[in-house]
């Protein structure tokens, strides 16, 4: 395909009126493959918490349109589909691939790459990612806080077709059903995987029947359009290099706190962020493939910048990242990484962001809740799983109050509603409330923790990888820090990484962290303070 594209006009050939209608048809289809993808999805955490990203790619391996789904996943993807370049795919190929150390970001994150050939000839893929509640492992929920390698994680898959030249490999299907503890529910969600990169081929036929050989000039087109607004922001930031350090609360197997340390450095229209200084791998689960933290990266490039550029190949390609091998942002296996996606990713968040700070603090909120407070409860029987991350406090704006109870940083992912959590498994919730006084004072208060209380019906097994349990998100200019989060289970608190065995009648809790607050308290207006007290954000 690479020489073939030589042949045919340049991307900057398609003038703009047409390029913005193919763009936007481009990622119609991306946001099309996601509505397949949950509404056919069997999982509560796919079809309710949409834990799932979709994507298109052009035969090169380079992203061209994507769907507003969940940062962590879709800045990884293109490690994925570079593996399955290696394995020389066909028109019918659909190839499966979770293994973090090939192009994947944790096990339960399972990548289904299909090969987009409506007239024969490949012309680019269709990937859909989507957090399968049980993969296997050691732990109901394929999460364990405690676990040293990724062998104690769940099923590793590389890329290996499940579906061959259009004709399914039962054989695959079978050893990855064997190893998980919820077949049924985990065949289905691949199903409606299957159903998403098929919808994609089939949209991508109708566009090429409509514009001919100009659909595939307008892949190169889409990427140097965003590729030349990226710079573009990049080189309106500052020179210069800036650095943050913040830490991880321990890894699962010690309490140590774990260095994360960024340096981002501006030079014209490239921005380079570099981990040296994190700490090296660990022994616990908090190791993050390197791909993990490239996303975060790219996440707040873009948050920085101008989020309405279209986010493909092009957005990316002025941002490197590096990180030494060996270390807690570029591990060696067989290291766990199972928290590095949900927790880690998120510091990586913390630091780059604070670095930029120093750069355009006008553009930097204070710190949010640093954490996807992953709750996972399952019974060892394989009846169900249960997974969800919970919201919080995001921090407050340099001109406005932060946001209260939402997700932040590496996650986009929505609530499950109580009453599909209570339909769909032995759980009843008993609390579910923003937490008063949990963002941080200042001028612009930090937004609001969430408190969310659930009793277990069933005898089960309840893991916690949380973090902000004890280094609260830091306030700025003289903003005070937000509330710390807490775990209790039965009223005792328990780590901020746990797995613990409970019966019948026992309730877990979890208190999230609040965001930090932005300027002085004494800045803060009295219109504001009375309305903080009137609607309970505040205790009297």
């Amino acid at each position: 395909m690479t020489d073939e594209r030589a042949g045919r006009a340049s991307g900057g050939d398609v003038d703009p009126v047409t390029l913005e209608i193919l763009r936007n048809q481009l990622e119609s289809v991306a946001e099309e493959m996601g509505h397949v993808l949950i509404t056919g999805a069997y999982s509560p955490n796919i079809k309710e918490r949409q834990d799932c990203s979709t994507a298109l790619f052009d035969a090169d391996g380079r992203m061209v349109a994507q769907a507003e789904h969940i940062p962590v996943h879709l800045g990884a993807m293109p490690d994925a589909v570079d593996v399955v370049l290696d394995e020389d795919p066909r028109p019918g190929d659909v190839f499966v691939v979770n293994d973090p150390f090939e192009g994947g970001t944790h096990l339960p994150d399972v990548t289904l790459v299909s090969t987009i050939a409506p007239e024969g000839d490949v012309l680019g893929f269709a990937v859909s990612r989507a957090h399968h509640a049980d993969v296997g492992g050691s732990a109901p929920g394929s999460m364990p806080p405690g676990a040293r390698e990724i062998y104690e994680e769940g099923l590793r898959l590389p890329a290996v077709r499940l579906v061959d030249g259009g004709d399914l490999n039962e054989d695959v299907l079978d050893v990855l059903l064997a190893n998980v503890r919820t077949p049924d529910e985990r065949r289905a969600d691949l199903q409606a995987q299957r159903a998403a990169n098929e919808r994609a081929e089939e949209r991508v036929g109708e566009l090429l029947d409509d514009h001919g050989p100009l659909l595939l000039d307008a892949f190169d087109a889409v990427v140097d359009y965003s590729r030349d607004r990226m710079e573009a922001e990049i080189a309106a930031l500052p020179d210069g290099e800036y650095d943050a350090r913040d830490v991880l609360e321990g890894d699962g197997v010690t309490d140590e706190d774990i260095p994360v340390e960024a340096t981002v450095t501006v030079d014209g229209s490239a921005l380079d962020v570099d981990f040296a200084g994190t700490a090296d791998q660990v022994a616990g689960n908090l190791n993050a493939p390197l791909s993990v933290a490239k996303s975060a990266v790219y996440f707040v490039v873009r948050a920085v910048t101008d989020p309405e550029i279209p986010p493909n190949h092009g957005c990316y390609e002025p941002v490197s990242v590096s990180a030494p091998e060996g270390s807690l942002l570029n591990p060696a296996p067989p290291a766990a990484v199972v928290g590095g996606n949900v927790e880690t990713s998120q510091r990586v968040t913390d630091v780059t962001l604070a670095a930029l700070a120093d750069a355009i603090p006008d553009r930097v909120p204070a710190g949010s809740q640093g954490t996807m407070n992953n709750l996972i409860v399952g019974d060892r029987d394989g009846e169900f799983t249960y997974y969800e991350t919970i919201a919080g406090g995001f921090g407050a704006r340099p001109d406005k109050d932060g946001m209260d109870g939402v997700q932040v940083g590496m996650t986009n992912t929505l609530n499950t509603p109580v009453e599909a959590l209570e339909t769909e498994y032995p759980m009843r919730v008993e609390t579910y409330a923003l937490r008063p006084s949990s963002g941080g004072d200042g001028e612009y208060r930090g937004g609001l923790g969430l408190e969310r209380a659930v009793t277990l019906q069933t005898d089960a097994t309840v893991s916690l990888l949380t973090e902000r349990r004890r280094t609260a998100p830091a306030g700025v200019d003289g903003g005070e820090d937000g509330a710390t989060g807490e775990n209790l289970v039965d009223g005792e608190r328990v780590p901020s990484k746990a797995s613990v065995d409970v019966s019948a009648g026992s309730t877990v809790r979890i208190r999230t962290p609040g965001g930090g607050g932005h300027g002085d308290p004494e800045d803060r207006s009295a219109d504001a303070r009375e309305a903080d007290r009137r609607d309970g954000k505040v205790d009297e």
